[in-house]
């Protein structure tokens, strides 16, 4: 650390959105100190899939799209969330999310137009998958800090804050054994996926998946940020809000490629969702029905002759991505009873708890649009669907239950200031990504949500904490 403990703004976490803070505080002329826990920078962002939602790109009109926009972004992104979350973060986070974007190109970070995808339910474009997913994003952004004269401390996390006893001003941190002090602090600590008590407390839709539920994030994400917030006063909002991913529970690996031949059905026994939906939507539709999970049916034939999705290859070859539906996995998995066998499907909704006309009812449908080539219910591929008449017949739970990120959060306004039970500003605390609440709401509005939200609010977190250290200097 540096010789004086003496900074214009000390940044709190080394994710995405922290390093993007740092970055920004720097540029803006602030002498800048990143506290990080881990032993490397990077947090989150650098094990996720690296996808960046945004509208107005240079990337969508390198593909052909024109006309996309922050006003078109911003009214889906009201709309699917039911306005139930702070319109002005929602409205600040749409209309910065391109440009975020752009300087994460012009460090470096490629996002070809061949990989934009639509990762929500829109109708447009707009989940940006960055080559070499969220590793080369962290990768670029560790390059930049260590251009920088940002004072890096790894594995060091911050006991509390310091604030000045008069004005309840914050005015530095409490890390290593040491008070460092400083204009401003930014906590960018991610979320509070890897502590199981917080899940409880924060998150009790993910606890109560009980020994299924499992992070995907990075291990020191235990909410160190709400914890440090709380203290000096500030107000926690998004109550039980994140993402959680569907899985059949066969080992803790991560699966969002899910085969579209499965047939999912609830406890009446009737399909309820096309079975290729995005991820961004499916734990919300899952949950929704009745025990909060659902069944993949399938027969023997889909059974004997399930194999990796060709689109998918070199990461399942690689062991980057779990080979979950294969013929030899699946029989592996009757042994374990996590896939159930039945002679006919009448057995199977019976052991399973399935209402067995409706069953019935459901796949002699689907096997009807199945010869037909076309689904008539929910419109799925056609060239995906396989009928289900050979016995034995099988079907396999399927839960939200993987938490992919928690939506909980100190509460900031359009500027990451950190706001109070009173909507009065926490002089000197500023906060972005994960770590705050009302940005991200109950349903995620599409993959790259998470990322947009850190590299936005986190740039907009370092710029504002370095022009608050230049007013208190």
């Amino acid at each position: 650390m540096a010789r004086e403990h003496d900074f214009d703004v000390i940044v709190v976490g080394g994710g995405g959105a922290g390093m993007s803070a740092a970055i920004s505080a720097a540029d803006a002329g602030g002498s800048v100190l990143l506290l990080e826990a881990d032993d490397k920078l990077g947090g989150s962002t650098a094990l996720s899939g690296g996808v960046y939602y945004a509208a107005g790109t240079s990337v969508q009109r390198a593909k052909g799209i024109e006309g996309d926009s922050a006003d078109a972004m911003f009214e889906y992104y009201m709309t699917l969330n039911q306005y139930r979350v702070e319109a002005a973060l929602a409205r600040t986070l749409c209309d910065h999310a391109a440009e975020g974007l752009e300087w994460l190109i012009g460090m470096g970070v490629e996002f070809r137009p061949e990989d934009l995808y639509s990762s929500g339910v829109e109708s447009i474009e707009r989940g940006h998958a960055a080559h070499g997913n969220g590793a080369a994003i962290a990768a670029a952004l560790d390059r930049e800090v260590s251009r920088r004269p940002i004072d890096v401390a790894l594995k060091t996390r911050v006991q509390w804050l310091l604030t000045d006893t008069g004005t309840g001003r914050v005015t530095g941190v409490h890390a290593g054994g040491q008070n460092v002090h400083a204009g401003a602090v930014v906590l960018t600590t991610g979320g509070f996926g890897a502590n199981p008590h917080f899940l409880h407390k924060y998150y009790p839709e993910a606890a109560a998946m009980g020994d299924w539920a499992w992070y995907i994030g990075n291990r020191h994400c235990v909410g160190d940020g709400i914890v440090l917030g709380q203290q000096a006063g500030a107000d926690v909002v998004g109550h039980n809000r994140g993402l959680l991913l569907t899985t059949p529970n066969f080992r803790k690996e991560l699966e969002v490629f899910v085969p579209g031949w499965l047939v999912y059905v609830n406890r009446e026994g009737r399909r309820f969702v096309k079975e290729t939906a995005e991820y961004a939507v499916m734990s919300g539709v899952v949950k929704a029905q009745t025990g909060g999970s659902c069944f993949a049916i399938f027969d023997d034939a889909a059974k004997r002759t399930a194999k990796p999705i060709p689109k998918y290859a070199d990461a399942f070859a690689s062991g980057a991505l779990p080979l979950n539906w294969v013929a030899d996995e699946l029989e592996a998995q009757v042994k374990t009873g996590k896939v159930v066998k039945a002679d006919s499907l009448d057995d199977l909704a019976v052991t399973c708890g399935i209402r067995p006309q409706s069953l019935g009812a459901t796949v002699e449908r689907y096997n009807a649009d199945a010869d037909a080539g076309a689904d008539t219910m929910f419109f799925k591929d056609p060239a995906e669907m396989k009928p289900i008449r050979t016995g034995p017949f099988y079907a396999v739970e399927i839960r939200p239950a993987i938490v992919c990120l928690t939506s909980t959060g100190v509460r900031i306004d359009r500027t990451a200031q950190v706001l109070d039970e009173r909507d009065r500003p926490v002089r000197g605390l500023f906060a972005g990504g994960e770590t705050t609440g009302g940005v991200l709401g109950e349903r995620y509005i599409g993959g790259g949500n998470s990322i947009a939200n850190a590299i936005v609010f986190g740039r907009i977190a370092g710029h504002s904490a370095a022009a608050e250290a230049r007013r208190n200097a």
